[in-house]
């Protein structure tokens, strides 16, 4: 790994907010948890995606871990700015950040047999990188002025809905009305994916990360990095609390009210998905705010939180790669050759109770394996920066 992004030393406490990584972990840890059900077919709702438009808790974390993506954004740079560091050498450290969170991402696709031909471009860990780069640039060339970063945010929330509303999408018609709003072919998104990703697609013919909606994603991003100036300006920590607890309660009725006209959708990443998930991130971000910068309970039940948190990307790269290793390697039972995951959860997990409470205490216990890691790394003072 590049030196760019590893760093072997104690987090400053007076440079971290501990809230910050608190959620951040917990957000990791439950991204891991929903990824990794015993099955998909017995796990419990809110542990599982939306079919289409709507939303369970699954559908909020991803957003969740851009959001606060772009509140490290204001920390780290302010802090490397303080330190003396220019311009130049913050946005080569930013462009190198991403192009290696574009690459595991890769590699995390085509783990373990790398099939060239049908890779996957798209991902999770590569709309991080390009929404993390967008938005430092941004950061850098327009400084602390909140006005104008708000104006991209809102900029790029109405243009992608004017796009997916309005625009004909060619071959198929106009939005509403030769064809259904958000149809799940036939729409802005999945038409450009097919013609640039042909047969690279997670869903044969969309994907949930496809390239327009990186501009709603980014969005989510902005208001990260917006809730970061807020976080750093000089106010109690009282007024901050309140005021993210303000904006949470805003944002949540404006994604609603806007979900009316332009649904709740996560796989299109629509513009009210990104208020109505920020609005949730905020309300986490507000009561661990106040439990642990407010009130200092920065007890023993932070703990797990913040080695999850401090090392985020970690974690989500050993259980991604974890999950193919189980899935890819066979062996034998009963005279079936079956996956080494389907063996464990139902050779152990499936009968504890009922199929759907085995789901959730392996994938428990898969969260549990992939903490191993990330603990001993924190126990070193190793940290992979985002």
């Amino acid at each position: 790994m590049s030196d760019a992004i590893i760093e072997q030393a104690s987090p400053s406490k007076s440079s971290r907010l501990i809230s910050l990584d608190v959620v951040r972990g917990i957000t990791i840890a439950f991204m891991i948890l929903v990824n990794d059900n015993g099955s998909e077919r017995y796990a419990y709702w809110p542990l599982k995606h939306a079919a289409w438009s709507g939303w369970t808790p699954t559908d909020l974390v991803f957003p969740s871990f851009l959001f606060l993506v772009g509140v490290s954004i204001v920390l780290s740079t302010d802090s490397r700015r303080a330190r003396g560091e220019s311009r130049k050498t913050l946005l080569l450290h930013a462009v190198r950040r991403a192009v290696i969170l574009f690459l595991l991402g890769l590699v995390v696709n085509g783990f373990p047999y790398f099939p060239l031909d049908t890779l996957r471009i798209y991902g999770v860990l590569q709309r991080i990188a390009i929404c993390y780069l967008l938005a430092s640039i941004l950061y850098l060339f327009t400084g602390r002025r909140a006005a104008v970063l708000a104006g991209v945010t809102v900029a790029a929330l109405f243009c992608y809905w004017v796009l997916m509303r309005w625009v004909p999408v060619p071959g198929f018609g106009v939005p509403t009305h030769e064809i259904p709003l958000l149809d799940k072919d036939n729409n802005w998104v999945a038409y450009l994916d097919r013609k640039i990703f042909p047969g690279r697609l997670y869903e044969g013919v969309r994907d949930p990360e496809g390239l327009l909606s990186n501009i709603p994603s980014l969005a989510t991003a902005l208001l990260g990095v917006l809730t970061g100036l807020w976080l750093t300006a000089r106010d109690s920590l009282q007024k901050k609390a309140a005021w993210l607890l303000a904006a949470a309660a805003c944002a949540l009725a404006l994604g609603e009210f806007w979900g009316l006209w332009f649904p709740i959708n996560k796989k299109l990443w629509t513009s009210s998905y990104v208020l109505f998930s920020a609005g949730a991130t905020l309300l986490a971000l507000a009561v661990c705010y106040f439990l642990v910068e407010v009130k200092q309970w920065k007890r023993a039940w932070t703990f797990p939180w913040i080695v999850f948190g401090s090392n985020a990307i970690v974690a989500y790269v050993f259980s991604e790669l974890l999950a193919s290793t189980l899935s890819n390697m066979r062996v034998e039972h009963a005279g079936q050759i079956v996956n080494l995951r389907s063996l464990i959860y139902d050779g152990v997990f499936s009968s504890i109770v009922n199929p759907s409470f085995g789901s959730l205490l392996y994938s428990l216990a898969y969260v549990a394996v992939c903490f191993v890691p990330v603990v001993i790394l924190y126990r070193k003072q190793i940290f992979l920066r985002i």
